[in-house]
């Protein structure tokens, strides 16, 4: 098998675990709150990212991290899982996983409005009329298709969720100044994220005793939506010819996803989800065009 060919099923292996999380996030929410549910998830992320930093004979790449690595890995733990994880399940928590998922899945709009604010990148007419797409569909999810009476049917799990993205999109911009090794860096946000968490479950008396089925649910979460998939993708990454060739591959799994979500969760997806996320996504691929051609016309 040719390294583009392993690129390939390595990438459709993250898409199909990515696809698989917000079910996993609403099922496990039926015995854990989210504040729960992270601390389980985070703690099982950490262990993952550890063990492979030693499988990998990393560990050791800890003990050169300066006193600033360690700040930015304080700063970016709380932003990411803390932070941006514990929105994203309170909006999980009050939304259905059918429209949770597509607002979410608005980071990279956030992140390029981010980018414009801070001048990292330059928002012209192209760049807004991408983005009039994509906030079409957030309209449409939001109403559940009611676009005429404008009525948003859960306006605080929809401002969660979107401003999950947010957060999300300041954890990747801030995350590109560090250029530490991938893993070791992962694995120090994660473990301060956590702590962030257990601080916070101790501060709150949140540590009950949890059901099992709470804590597989944490745990899968932990391994395949936190820990061990980061890995897979970056083996993809490293395998292919060329990293759009894989990453084009990340816009299947919000609507396989949706899959998931029906037969698994047991949601009825309602056409206003499916064609809601499909503005959201055709808006994000379009900003994407939109910012290759400027670049390549700046040359």
């Amino acid at each position: 098998m040719n390294r583009q060919r392993q690129a390939y099923g390595y990438a459709f292996l993250t898409v199909l675990f990515w696809s698989t999380v917000a079910t996993a996030f609403k099922i496990t929410l039926r015995y854990l709150s989210a504040l729960e549910m992270l601390l389980y998830a985070s703690f099982t992320s950490t262990l993952i990212l550890g063990i492979v930093l030693v499988l990998q004979g990393k560990l050791p790449l800890i003990r050169c991290c300066t006193r600033r690595d360690y700040l930015h890995s304080l700063i970016l733990g709380f932003l990411n899982p803390f932070l941006y994880y514990l929105i994203l399940f309170e909006a999980y928590d009050l939304l259905p996983a059918q429209e949770a998922q597509p607002l979410n899945y608005t980071w990279p709009l956030m992140l390029v409005i981010l980018a414009g604010l801070t001048g990292r990148e330059r928002i012209d007419l192209p760049r807004i009329m991408t983005m009039l797409v994509s906030f079409i569909g957030i309209l449409i999810i939001s109403t559940r298709g009611d676009l005429i009476s404008f009525r948003v049917t859960n306006l605080p799990g929809a401002l969660l969720a979107m401003g999950s993205s947010i957060v999300w999109a300041s954890y990747w911009l801030a995350n590109l100044r560090d250029r530490r090794e991938e893993g070791v860096k992962l694995f120090l946000n994660f473990f301060f994220g956590f702590l962030y968490t257990l601080g916070l479950s101790i501060c709150l008396a949140k540590l009950g005793r949890p059901s099992w089925p709470g804590l597989v649910g944490a745990a899968y979460i932990g391994i395949f939506e936190m820990g061990i998939t980061f890995f897979v993708w970056m083996k993809a990454l490293t395998l292919s010819s060329s990293s759009i060739q894989v990453t084009r591959l990340i816009y299947l799994s919000p609507f396989i996803s949706l899959i998931f979500i029906h037969f698994i969760g047991g949601e009825t997806v309602r056409a206003a989800s499916f064609f809601g996320l499909l503005f959201i996504v055709a808006g994000i691929v379009l900003q994407e065009w939109v910012g290759h051609r400027v670049k390549a016309a700046d040359k």
